[in-house]
Formats: C-alpha cells, structure tokens, sequence
C-alpha cells in the first residue's frame, strides 16, 4: 500500500528534507524524499552509497499519524 505525504518531513544526517512516498506495507517499509542537484552539492547527501550509515529524524507529526494508524488495526 503507497501512501502520499505532502507535508511530511525527515532530517537525514542534519538535512531537512520533504517526503514524497512512503509505504507501510509488512517487511518492505521505506520511504521517498526528492533530492535536486544543488542539495547533493552542498552537503553530505551526494556523496552517500547504499548501505552507508546516516542519522535519520523523523517530525513528530508523522510518529502522531503512524501510531494513529497503528491503533486503526
């Protein structure tokens, strides 16, 4: 199941970034954020491989609306 987020927001490594997508779905969760080129150029993000470790936040609006749905089940 795919759901959209438009006001949704993560910090990865200390970068603020939007959400695009996000899925829910049991042993496949991830999420989506768009990347421009100038953002890849002024920080770390550009230079990160699959795999790499990076400090990851998540807005208190989307844990609210995550255990919400939780309680939904």
């Amino acid at each position: 199941m795919l759901f959209r987020s438009e006001k949704g927001s993560v910090t990865i490594d200390g970068v603020s970034l939007t959400v695009s997508a996000v899925s829910a779905a049991k042993g496949d969760a991830w999420f989506e954020v768009s990347l421009i080129p100038h953002t890849l150029s002024v920080t770390t993000l550009g230079g990160l491989k699959t795999g790499d470790k990076v400090n990851l936040e998540v807005d208190m609006l989307a844990r609210y609306v995550a255990r919400m749905l939780e309680w939904r089940a």
